[in-house]
């Protein structure tokens, strides 16, 4: 029997997703920490936070403690781990829990290490991370332990991580920090220079979710945003397209195309030939993006899939990692100090 429990954790840059081994994804929230400016005491962490975005009285701040998958406020992102642990473990538990956080392909030693510190000082007994992509193929159903070779394209919020893995280890890897941050970034400019409206990041989040595409649509999208006008300044409603919208996420689904291409062109020729037939999956909320299964497979010309469960696959791969992790710890993918 099991005392000590087992934490796995995606800290991802727009949405955090815990894992329970033997319970599952038990927790799922945006990466928002509400607190107060004078006391910096937490007041909301996740969906309740997240609420508050743009929307706080000069006394409270709404903010994102992690950037580009990485930690940008250290402070934060310590109470807000300490919160969830507390949420998903009790408050008063007899056993530190072991904790496996998955961090991008492409953090240095330094980023890395401020992970593994802010887990231990919020109260985990043992602390690791675990590579993205290696977790994302596990949880999409990938066979990484055969000798054939696996492409896996994480687009989360901060960073795509992309990665061809074999045996059990990461052949070749690449992180590119453009993902589905950039595309909201992309879509308030558009809204912004087309219109002369100002929208938050929220609202151009729904709009990507409702219309967004990255290739044409058997039948266009239209939906109604709700901004204030930068000239008069007062409230203001317009309609836009699935095909502006399309043109305005063009140049971020380009950098995430162009890196996939990078992978592939260093990708040795038996592993490349593995990819024509078994194709490239995707994970993370990004990959929903409609049509962009097949706006990378028009420019690469091999099988492209969305994995089933896109969002919780790097979770779900912490989690089953969890459960094998002396196997997991010889790929070298598991760090810990």
């Amino acid at each position: 029997m099991r005392f000590v429990p087992e934490i796995g954790i995606d800290l991802g840059t727009a949405n955090i997703l815990v894992y329970r081994r033997g319970k599952g994804v038990v927790l799922e929230e945006p990466t928002v920490v509400a607190v107060a400016t004078n006391t910096k005491r937490v007041l909301a962490v996740g969906n309740a936070a997240r609420e508050m975005l743009g929307r706080t009285p000069g006394n409270i701040t709404a903010i994102r403690p992690m950037k580009d998958g990485v930690i940008a406020d250290y402070t934060t992102t310590l109470r807000m781990i300490e919160h969830l642990l507390d949420q998903v473990c009790g408050k008063k538990r007899l056993f530190k829990p072991t904790v496996l956080i998955c961090v991008p392909s492409g953090v240095t030693n330094v980023e890395r290490r401020a992970v593994l510190q802010a887990a231990k000082m919020a109260g985990a007994g043992h602390a690791m991370t675990f590579e993205e992509p290696m977790a994302a193929a596990i949880g999409a159903g990938l066979p990484i332990a055969s000798p054939g070779g696996n492409m896996v394209a994480d687009i989360g919020g901060g960073t795509t991580d992309i990665a061809v893995i074999s045996l059990g280890g990461i052949v070749i890897s690449q992180s590119i920090r453009v993902a589905g941050n950039k595309m909201d970034e992309a879509i308030v400019r558009h809204i912004r220079n087309t219109y002369n409206l100002l929208i938050g990041e929220p609202t151009a989040e729904e709009v990507k979710i409702k219309v967004g595409s990255a290739y044409p649509l058997a039948q266009e999208l239209t939906m109604e945003v709700r901004g204030r006008d930068v000239v008069a300044g007062l409230p203001r409603i317009v309609e836009v397209t699935s095909d502006e919208i399309r043109e305005a996420l063009a140049e971020p689904v380009r950098q995430i195309t162009e890196k996939i291409c990078s992978v592939l062109e260093e990708t040795p020729p038996e592993l490349a030939s593995d990819l024509m037939q078994r194709g490239i999956t995707l994970t993370g909320g990004g990959a929903l993006l409609r049509g962009l299964d097949k706006f990378l497979q028009s420019v690469t010309d091999i099988p492209v899939h969305v994995a089933e469960n896109a969002m919780h696959c790097v979770a779900i791969g912490t989690g089953r990692a969890l459960e094998e992790l002396p196997a997991i710890r010889a790929s070298g993918a598991v760090t810990t100090i």
